[in-house]
């Protein structure tokens, strides 16, 4: 049955193309959505970029006919922007202000059910405005066109029952074919059925059958990084394989995902030379109240944003452990730096770039878009490997949350795709306090 779509701003913002993802139904645009678009269109963020990009769409399809008549779509639906009569914002109950924006959208959505019937739909990802249009009647829903379930989130990994035999296998011949439905890439546990001590680590080699031992990792680790649980041996070994164009990597705060990911950078670039550049990149959104511009150049300004990673480089390069070294002692990311081998900057200005034989690191990707990071991922040249790293439960943007944050979409999206491998690290390595405290609080 056809029904009409009444949307809020706050859906287009998040996906400019949602515009075009009802299907054969009716898109209605309260006339106030244009009004705060083009307040939104000065921002110089992703947000700015979707607003601009619903501005050219809606012109394109003005040049069709009349937008308040409605224009019809490819697809058998139409898309109409409605005007937001003084009459029916009167009938609104005392307590809402006339003159806010959600208001004069619940207006519209109030006249189209009039007109409609009982079939109009508000779509919104504001709460609050779905709680008012139920309370006034109307039928209200998120936009979940890319979310996911986030309690049957791809793992990436699997533990399977076998022979002693088959373990025994694995090692002397390299590999074997086990039955089974498997995901690419995905990481396995072999366990011997009659002795489930007797176990053995593997990974199903692309979109085959065939399941194959770990990498055998250098004595000292990769960069001086050891492998401390099942989950980050896993990831080591998605983060080494060049044949993997995409890997993911989800778990709570002090799991080793970042560190991890630049331990096997830093390898692949210095060691290795596999890649021209170690690239790593987040996006630029506080934790709590904004403290405001800070002073200084780009480096100075980007220091505070970046001061975790350079964490992990300290770490990595021992600068942490004194040694007997002045306060001054140079950090070991500053001479990648200056070499040209290590790049650190903000997500903000990779729009447009085509990033070549890099690899490149996205950290806090849960506070990105599913729009957002397509946009990361189309950037990747020949020979570039993409790694995102997050925590879902750790969101700080107010556009997503952990069902709907671009890094858990990708996760759901790549599962079935040779070139990409995910790995959850459940647990923490950071300290006995850090773990505790991310499991009680």
């Amino acid at each position: 049955m056809r029904k009409v779509f009444v949307l809020d701003t706050n859906v287009l913002l998040h996906d400019p193309t949602a515009l075009f993802r009802f299907e054969d139904n009716d898109v209605v645009l309260p006339i106030t959505i244009i009004e705060e678009l083009d307040r939104f269109k000065k921002l110089t963020e992703m947000t700015g970029r979707n607003a601009r990009h619903v501005s050219r769409s809606l012109d394109e399809l003005r040049q069709q006919g009349q937008l308040v008549d409605g224009i019809a779509l490819e697809n058998g639906g139409s898309i109409k922007v409605a005007l937001c009569h003084p009459e029916t914002l009167k009938e609104l109950p005392v307590e809402l202000e006339r003159n806010q924006n959600d208001n004069a959208i619940l207006a519209v959505a109030l006249e189209c059910k009039r007109q409609a019937g009982s079939h109009v739909v508000l779509v919104s990802k504001d709460t609050n405005l779905r709680i008012k249009a139920d309370v006034l009647g109307l039928a209200a829903e998120d936009y979940e066109t890319d979310k996911v379930d986030i309690g049957d989130l791809y793992t990436g990994t699997a533990e399977v029952y076998g022979s002693a035999e088959e373990i025994d296998r694995l090692f002397k011949q390299g590999g074997i074919s086990l039955e089974g439905t498997f995901y690419p890439n995905q990481a396995l546990t072999l366990i011997d059925r009659l002795n489930p001590s007797h176990t053995a680590l593997a990974i199903v080699e692309g979109n085959s059958s065939k399941i194959v031992p770990l990498h055998k990792l250098p004595h000292n680790g990769i960069s001086r990084i050891q492998a401390r649980n099942r989950e980050q041996q896993f990831a080591l070994d998605l983060l080494l394989r060049d044949e993997l164009s995409l890997v993911t990597l989800v778990g709570k705060a002090g799991t080793g995902k970042t560190l991890l990911a630049i331990a096997a950078g830093l390898h692949k670039v210095t060691e290795e030379r596999v890649y021209s550049r170690l690239s790593i990149a987040r996006p630029v959104i506080p934790m709590g109240k904004d403290i405001g511009y800070l002073p200084g150049d780009i480096k100075e300004k980007l220091t505070p944003w970046m001061q975790p990673l350079y964490d992990n480089f300290d770490l990595i390069f021992g600068t942490q452990e004194g040694n007997g070294q002045p306060a001054h002692w140079r950090h070991g990311h500053d001479e990648l730096m200056e070499r040209g081998l290590l790049q650190i900057e903000p997500l903000t200005y990779i729009r447009g770039r085509t990033i070549p034989k890099q690899f490149l690191i996205v950290d806090e990707a849960q506070n990105l878009t599913p729009h957002e990071v397509k946009t990361i991922l189309t950037r990747a040249g020949e020979g570039t490997k993409i790694v995102l790293t997050g925590d879902p439960d750790q969101i700080d943007n107010p556009y997503v949350d952990a069902a709907s944050n671009g890094l858990t979409y990708v996760v759901e999206r790549f599962r079935r795709e040779p070139l990409a491998g995910h790995i959850t690290l459940y647990q923490g390595e950071r300290s006995e306090l850090a773990d505790r405290a991310a499991a009680l609080l």
